[in-house]
């Protein structure tokens, strides 16, 4: 192993890669991101990050940054397809967490995380307009080979220690090592997505599920600033069971949506608490795109390059979960790699990170096949499909809570688990500093996909 410090390419600016450079650099690996687009903007709607990736973002001294946009998710709600109330438990701080969970614009979690790299790493730091077109390594490093996506130019090539490929559902990277593999696995649901300016619901900081596998719709705040003057910003998803094949045009995966495929079926949601055709029709911008996940693979890591985030186990929104693990993984990967003299070798650090973070995920990835915690809406429709009077003439007393207990197990969010203390405790690192908000013009949605609650 040589003395001088670790090097890392990232390829892919979003969540997974942004988190993942903050995190090498807490841990004194250099590390440089490279975007395909040219212009890296605040895009997406809304997502949810759970207590423990929460965690870590304040580890990398985001705190103050993510509070002054994301909503501290109070509770989450399940509700019928009738609009009566199934079972709610709290969530973050109001379940006693020391860390929240956050509901927030997907594209201002990107802003942040890309001003805390650009102001610690430099900036040259991020780099787009740079879309990867092969790699290659050796027994020293690996080098990387871009190209200008819209030109098709040549871009410089880099050389470092190490290659992680963050570049999402369609890697490129993964592709390299399972060139087979092609489409991702359709779920058979058409996800419609929307951002709106609402009154708020509730106590103004809760997420609600409606509905059942076939039908439902998953709606909740994400600005802090529209809560602060009385208003909900809201998400909105919209999921119809649509049977057939895969979209064949993969760029039109997320693509602006026609409200006549789906605001029919909603049509008697109307609520004494929340008109739902209403919230739809109030929506300037409507994006759709097919709920799709990978198979899980049995490597990430290839010698000196591995995968992360989408790449690595690209998951259903169902339980909120795909941000969440793709920090996490980030997390995991600087703290191999800081490691990597004790280990023996960057590639043995890759393999150690691989141990720690492959089976969590494929585990997880499957469960949100079956809906994750939501699978609480189904059971309800197959158990009391009219309607019901009392939730509890149909379900023991403990039976909804042991589904949203199990889940937090299997995703690592469980307040128990959390709370006990780890052998070597990250928390006594010292954090870097707080990064400041800055002030920015109102997000848009846009067409990229998020998660639940």
């Amino acid at each position: 192993m040589t003395t001088r410090p670790v090097e890392a390419l990232i390829v892919g600016a979003g969540i997974a890669g942004l988190a993942a450079a903050l995190a090498l650099h807490r841990a004194g690996i250099r590390a440089q991101v490279f975007e395909a687009v040219d212009d890296i903007r605040a895009l997406g709607v809304g997502i949810n990050l759970l207590p423990h990736s929460v965690k870590e973002l304040w580890s990398l001294g985001l705190k103050d940054a993510l509070e002054e946009t994301a909503i501290l998710t109070s509770t989450l709600r399940f509700h019928s397809k009738h609009g009566k109330p199934i079972w709610s438990e709290p969530r973050g701080y109001d379940a006693g967490y020391p860390w929240p969970q956050y509901s927030i614009h997907r594209g201002a979690l990107q802003r942040v995380l890309l001003e805390a790299a650009r102001a610690r790493l430099g900036d040259d730091a991020v780099v787009s307009g740079h879309a990867l077109s092969a790699f290659e390594q050796d027994g020293d490093g690996v080098t990387a080979h871009f190209i200008h996506r819209k030109s098709g130019r040549q871009q410089t090539s880099r050389r470092a220690d190490v290659l992680i490929g963050a570049d999402g559902l369609m890697s490129s990277v993964r592709a390299a090592f399972y060139p087979d593999e092609g489409n991702p696995v359709y779920s058979g649901q058409m996800l419609w997505r929307g951002v709106v300016e609402w009154d708020p619901i509730f106590d103004g900081r809760s997420c609600v599920m409606i509905g059942h596998n076939d039908l439902k719709a998953v709606i909740y705040p994400i600005s802090e600033t529209a809560r602060r003057r009385g208003r909900a910003q809201i998400n909105w998803v919209a999921e119809r069971r649509l049977p057939g094949s895969l979209p064949p045009n993969q760029a039109d995966w997320n693509r602006r949506g026609d409200p006549a495929d789906f605001v029919d079926a909603f049509r008697d949601w109307r609520f004494d608490w929340l008109d739902v055709p209403a919230l739809f029709a109030a929506t300037d911008a409507v994006y759709e795109f097919p709920m799709v996940d990978r198979n899980p693979v049995s490597r990430w890591s290839f010698g000196r390059v591995t995968l992360i985030g989408d790449a690595a186990h690209a998951m259903r929104p169902n339980g909120s979960n795909g941000a969440s693990q793709a920090i996490l993984d980030g997390i995991a990967l600087a703290d191999a790699l800081a490691d990597a003299t004790s280990l023996g070798s960057i590639e043995s650090a890759l393999t150690a990170y691989e141990t720690t973070r492959l089976e969590p995920t494929a585990k997880l990835t499957l469960d949100n096949r079956e809906t994750g915690p939501e699978r609480v809406l189904q059971m309800v429709e197959d158990r009391c499909p009219n309607g019901f009077d009392d939730i509890y003439d149909h379900f023991a007393r403990d039976e909804l809570a042991e589904i949203a207990e199990r889940y937090k197990k299997l995703a690592g969010f469980h307040r128990d688990t959390l709370l006990q203390p780890l052998v070597q405790p990250r928390d006594q690192r010292t954090p870097p500093p707080a990064v400041q908000p800055s002030a920015q013009p109102p997000l848009q949605p846009s067409p990229k996909a998020g998660e639940r609650p």
